[in-house]
């Protein structure tokens, strides 16, 4: 038997959450999700940037995925790949592109690391947790997910996003370490930005940024760049 149509309840509706989508999304409220992510991180360090980013992909339900934490294939080759192109880069950019650009012999800010064992376990946590980790989910996951949303993923803008997160990456060396840290981290970020763009995956970038960073903090800790700068150049 049908019932009187005014007794029929209808069901609520759900809406979609308009303010979620807007801020995960591209657009005037992509854009400003953008500058207060670098104003945070440019103002306080990516130890707080990268947990806003956390929290905001969390909160608005953006896929991991899209900033970069996609499983692997193998764990094994992601972390000993990662380990290896990690040291031999920082070996490289020590004893070969930086003497031709002309850099120090020693990095200047950090020499206070110089056989001191009581600073050496916290910078090597400083590196793997806030660089490794937190600038990785920066640098490449969230400004190449907003770069997509914002530019689009075609050849041209992919480059400009490349061109783009590796200046910002690079400037944001410049308070510590000057124009030589700007130009050993710009470069950097244009290798890892390939590499991004080739792989979409983030975890081989952290490894290798990590490995990146121990060398460089174990090179100073036992007083090896000056011998290095000048291991091909005297």
């Amino acid at each position: 038997m049908n019932l009187p149509e005014h007794n029929v309840v209808p069901l609520p509706s759900r809406k979609p959450d308009s303010l979620k989508a807007k801020l995960r999304g591209g657009g005037l409220v992509g854009f400003l999700v953008l500058l207060f992510v670098l104003a945070v991180t440019y103002c306080f360090g990516p130890r707080i940037g990268a947990p806003v980013v956390l929290l905001w992909a969390w909160w608005t339900g953006l896929p991991w995925g899209d900033l970069g934490f996609r499983r692997p294939k193998s764990w094994a080759l992601v972390i000993a790949g990662g380990i290896v192109v990690g040291v031999a880069s920082k070996l490289l950019m020590k004893t070969v592109v930086m003497p031709l650009l002309g850099a120090p012999d020693i990095n200047a800010h950090y020499q206070f690391l110089v056989h001191n064992k009581a600073a050496l376990p916290g910078m090597l946590f400083t590196v793997v947790v806030f660089a490794g980790f937190f600038e990785e989910v920066i640098a490449r996951g969230f400004l190449f997910e907003r770069s997509g949303k914002l530019i689009g993923t075609s050849r041209a803008a992919l480059v400009a996003t490349i061109l783009i997160t590796s200046a910002l990456f690079g400037a944001a060396h410049y308070p510590e370490q000057g124009w030589m840290g700007v130009e050993q981290a710009g470069l950097l970020a244009i290798v890892d930005g390939v590499i991004f763009v080739a792989t979409r995956q983030l975890w081989f970038l952290i490894v290798m940024h990590a490995a990146f960073d121990i060398v460089a903090t174990l090179i100073i800790y036992f007083g090896l760049e000056t011998r290095l700068a000048h291991f091909f150049f005297h």
